[in-house]
Parts: structure tokens; sequence; C-alpha cells
């Protein structure tokens, strides 16, 4: 089993809401947008949290247009949340892959109990229809959410994620910044307890997902 180390949330906080992964931007490491966060220490890629974070308050809108209330929607059951948007071209669609292929070795009933839920940071061009497609690709069960992004970005700072609106670059790209972090939420008190780094693989996952889906720390 890989290891893990415990830290309290709230100082993690202060780190994952500075730890913004520039997909789409190549990373370029002269943009002060990006802090570095970086200790010399070899990144592990689960982080048990000694004080759990609470489940955001979110109201958003799912890939069937209909109206998503996230701690109803997710009450009582294992929950992974990630805030990423589809056209990132690398870590965004690794990590709902990676998670995709753990879920998959995972019984069927407890495939079932899982729920993935990605929110976009790119609401513009993140319509629930596309969205809806993308994830479909990855796992058609996953719930994707969109709405508008000063309710996004709040969200994900209840849970020390930090995400900047999307800009457009010279060359027309149009990078989205994000945090990268994973955060599992234990069926049992609705509480994210593991949050995991943009190095988890699917073997990571594939290791934990079975202890997450009972609330159980892996």
């Amino acid at each position: 089993m890989h290891s893990k180390k415990t830290v309290l949330a709230a100082a993690f906080a202060a780190v994952a809401a500075l730890t913004l992964s520039a997909c789409g931007s190549g990373g370029d490491p002269s943009d002060d947008s990006v802090a570095d966060v970086s200790s010399g220490t070899e990144s592990k890629p689960a982080t048990v949290l000694d004080q759990p974070f609470t489940k955001p308050d979110l109201v958003l809108t799912d890939t069937h247009g209909k109206k998503y209330d996230l701690r109803e929607q997710t009450k009582g059951k294992p929950t992974l949340i990630y805030f990423g948007y589809t056209n990132c071209p690398d870590v965004c669609p690794l990590t709902m892959s990676n998670i995709a292929v753990a879920k998959r070795a995972l019984p069927k009933a407890d495939q079932d109990k899982l729920q993935v839920v990605f929110v976009t940071t790119d609401p513009e061009r993140d319509t629930p229809a596309s969205l809806g497609s993308w994830l479909k690709a990855q796992d058609p069960d996953f719930t994707g959410l969109t709405g508008d992004f000063p309710t996004i970005q709040a969200g994900a700072r209840q849970i020390g994620i930090g995400i900047d609106p999307p800009k457009k670059e010279k060359d027309g790209t149009v990078v989205s910044m994000h945090g990268a972090q994973v955060i599992a939420f234990s069926p049992k008190t609705d509480k994210g307890y593991v949050l995991y780094s943009e190095d988890t693989t699917a073997e990571d996952y594939t290791e934990d997902l079975p202890e997450l889906v009972k609330g159980e720390t892996p």
C-alpha cells in the first residue's frame, strides 16, 4: 500500500488554494499565478486529513439541465469531487480516466454506490450538453456540474481548492487555472477526509476505492 501522511485540513487548504494546474498553457513556471509550494520532499498521492472538509454547499446544473444540490444528492454516499474542465489537454482527462479504470475494478454493487462528481471550472464553454458528452466517454455514470463561475469558485474554496477565471492567451488558447486535487467524502460522515494529488495513478485509486466506498481510511 502506498504511503500516506496526515495533516491538518486547515493548513493544507492554504497550500491547495495556491497550487493551481495550468491546463492548456504548458505550465509556464514564470507565471506568477502559480505558487511554488515544493518542500523538496517526495509528493505522496494520498493525504488523510486530520480535520476533514465539510462538503461544499453547491447548487449547480447537471448534464441534463436539471438543478443539482451537491449535499443532498450525494448525502450518505461515497463521493469523489474534482474541479476541472473538458478542454484541458492533460491533467483533467487523465484524472477522470484513472478514476474510471479504478471504478470498473469494483464489484457492481460498489460501483453503483460510488459518486464521481466533476465540476467545471470553465462554465462558459462547458455547457450541460458538452460536459455530458465528454464525461460519457469516461464513464456514463459520472456526474458533471456547471453553473456561474463565482458560485463554482466559492464552492471550490470551501474545500481548499483554488481556481481562476479562464483566460485567453495570445495564441488564442483558453487556459483554466485550477487545483488538481480529488477529494474523497465518506458515506458515514459526508466529510472530505482523503485528498489525492494529480500524481495519483489508476493503481492507487484501484487500491483505495474499496475502503473509500465503505467510509474507511485507505
